[in-house]
């Protein structure tokens, strides 16, 4: 299933370190990448880490309704099964959290607890909105609040797994500031020097005081995901939509990725079509300028996971294809200081005055085709590299076909090679304009200081 999926336009896979022991991810990741060698093409794998656990504990019966109205306590001390009455918590430090008059909401919002009091461990409260509450359902509090540390031991060990696979990318949970994801950095790095490996990292915006830290999260993260579920929760639904669209301007404008994820084809986790509103919320992200659209329980537990990504793969292009851009636009009054950006924005300017074919990239790393991918062009990027780990940090790249070709140490040879290399996959043809980039020494990274326009032969 797996490799269809790939094929049907999959180009990032997402594994839930909520969910399972080390050797299952392991396991995952390697069937993920010898699925995408046989589709012949090479996808991003992102670890999921699980960030804090801010759940209630579990019921003796599984589950209890709350009626509105009642009083229920959560309790931090508590060891037995919860009940009516009450259950215990596995984020012990609540009590010290909130205060009388705070609103919690449980169950992704499905569930609203007015705090009534405080006595030691222990949080008195009254159901303001009821209904079914289950084992483990998470916390939020209204407006944020909650001091839990983005990263726990077990994300810590999970990281350690992820390097292991070399996952292209770590997405850490509630993250507050950059300081959590700096922190984020490090521990990658050190898990990942065995393995010569540095994956990129995405920044999960699910809590409020995470906004006011847009800004400084950024600079520090490679990307981040709108994590629309948590977010909601504690802003409220009404003010999503609003930051979802100045998030993914933000990344684009600060030359950082951005997925939007959280419920866009729910109904298809059970029916085979989606709805009009589903199809309406994924093109409008991607004309906000997002990087990828991201499924969940669609695919992890839903009952028509191919045809939930052969939908979504369809509703993208053709947003895509409506597209409107002014690329001039894009260039009024920046300034360019790094010679690789420049050519970058050159590839970009000229080849859409040319009407080329295609926008050509060798890179070694990666950044030029990063900066060309943050502007909106119907010239499609394609991305060569001698680096698979590059190739694959690549997939989530917006407008970026990346490819893996070794290349010639010799300029002019390597340019020939990179023509007859897309001409052998029907990506050109004779007489086709193109525009392509490269460094000279060829292979030193940040060093692309050429742009060549070329008529294929």
């Amino acid at each position: 299933m797996i490799e269809a999926m790939i094929r049907a336009g999959v180009n990032v896979v997402r594994l839930n370190f909520s969910h399972g022991k080390a050797e299952d991810h392991v396991e995952r990741a390697r069937v993920v990448r010898e699925a995408a060698q046989r589709a012949g093409r090479e996808v991003a794998i992102m670890a999921d880490l699980q960030g804090p656990k801010i759940r209630v504990g579990k019921f003796l019966s599984g589950r209890v309704e709350l009626e509105q109205g009642a009083s229920f306590i959560l309790d931090a001390s508590r060891t037995e099964l919860g009940d009516v009455q009450g259950v215990g918590l596995d984020y012990k430090e609540l009590p010290r959290d909130v205060k009388a008059g705070d609103i919690l909401l449980l169950n992704d919002g499905l569930i609203v607890l007015k705090v009534e009091s405080v006595r030691g461990e222990e949080v008195h409260t009254v159901v303001r909105i009821g209904g079914e509450l289950s084992n483990n359902k998470g916390i939020n509090k209204q407006g944020g609040g909650l001091t839990a540390p983005a990263l726990t031991g077990k994300d810590m060990e999970d990281i350690k797994t992820a390097m292991s696979f070399q996952a292209d990318y770590v997405a850490v949970s509630f993250p507050k500031n950059a300081t959590d994801m700096e922190m984020a950095r490090q521990l990658c790095n050190v898990a990942g020097a065995e393995f010569k490996h540095k994956p990129g990292l995405i920044a999960k915006i699910e809590r409020a005081e995470a906004l006011p830290q847009l800004d400084e999260i950024l600079r520090v993260s490679d990307g981040i995901m709108v994590a629309r579920g948590d977010l909601a929760v504690e802003v409220g639904h009404a003010a999503v939509p609003a930051l979802q669209k100045r998030m993914i301007k933000l990344a684009r404008e600060s030359d950082k990725l951005v997925i939007t994820a959280t419920q866009m084809m729910e109904s298809m986790i059970t029916n085979a079509v989606p709805t009009r509103a589903e199809v309406s919320d994924v093109a409008n992200a991607v004309l906000d300028g997002t990087d990828a659209v991201m499924l969940s329980g669609e695919t992890a537990a839903g009952r028509y996971p191919l045809e939930v990504v052969q939908e979504m793969a369809a509703i993208c292009s053709a947003a895509e294809a409506a597209e409107e851009f002014e690329l001039d636009s894009d260039f009024t009054g920046q300034t360019f200081r790094r010679i690789d950006q420049s050519i970058a924005m050159g590839a970009l300017f000229t080849a859409n005055h040319l009407g080329a074919k295609a926008i050509v990239a060798l890179t070694d790393s990666g950044s030029t085709v990063l900066w060309m991918s943050r502007h909106r062009t119907q010239v499609p990027i394609y991305a060569l590299t001698p680096r698979i780990a590059t190739q694959r940090r690549m997939a989530l790249y917006r407008n970026v076909r990346p490819l893996l070709m070794d290349s010639s140490a010799e300029r002019d040879m390597a340019l020939s090679e990179a023509e007859q290399y897309l001409k052998d996959r029907g990506i050109m043809k004779s007489g086709d304009v193109y525009a392509i980039t490269c460094g000279e020494p060829m292979g030193a990274p940040g060093g692309t200081n050429m742009l060549k326009i070329c008529r294929a032969v």
